[in-house]
């Protein structure tokens, strides 16, 4: 049996939207360029009784740049467009993401993982065919290993955490440590 590339378009992303009280996580269509960074934090150290450098990762802070054309009926378009018209700001901006992994599922139940993420607007109207936005998502809680399913061809997924409740807890600071 050869080897398989997993193909880019396996690996799909949905973005929350809450209206009256309740959350969709709807595809994120129309993206350009959605490219996720680890940017891992370390703790590097040279010990004197050896001759290299140990290095240990002990934190994540991931990014996810991002790139869409604006269309028309998308709300996932017309939330970041709002969002960039607005100058929204701190707790307006923040909003679960969603990646789902096609290629890996059980019984109609497929891999992903959830994390929030602040939408950051870097530039709006670039390009000349299409009116784009872009900018970067950055990190807002831990991640939430789960699984996703749905009833309308992946137009909309709900997610399910598989981890216990210990796992994905979120410590938040302080009014005062902030």
């Amino acid at each position: 049996m050869a080897n398989k590339i997993k193909k880019r378009s396996d690996k799909i992303a949905f973005y929350g939207i809450t209206e009256n009280n309740a959350t969709t996580y709807y595809r994120m269509k129309g993206f350009t360029d959605f490219t996720v960074s680890k940017n891992p934090t370390e703790y590097s150290r040279k010990y004197v009784d050896e001759s290299f450098e140990q290095s240990d990762v002990v934190g994540y802070s991931p990014s996810v740049s991002f790139a869409l054309d604006v269309i028309g009926g998308n709300k996932v378009a017309e939330d970041i467009e709002k969002i960039s018209v607005n100058e929204s700001l701190g707790a307006d901006v923040v909003r679960s993401i969603v990646i789902v992994d096609l290629s890996k599922s059980d019984n109609g139940k497929f891999d992903a993982v959830k994390r929030d993420f602040a939408v950051i607007i870097d530039t709006e109207g670039s390009g000349t065919d299409a009116y784009q936005i872009s900018g970067t998502l950055k990190a807002k809680s831990n991640v939430v290993i789960g699984s996703a399913t749905t009833s309308d061809s992946f137009e909309t997924v709900t997610f399910t955490s598989t981890m216990s409740s210990s796992d994905s807890t979120v410590v938040k600071a302080s009014d005062d440590e902030l």
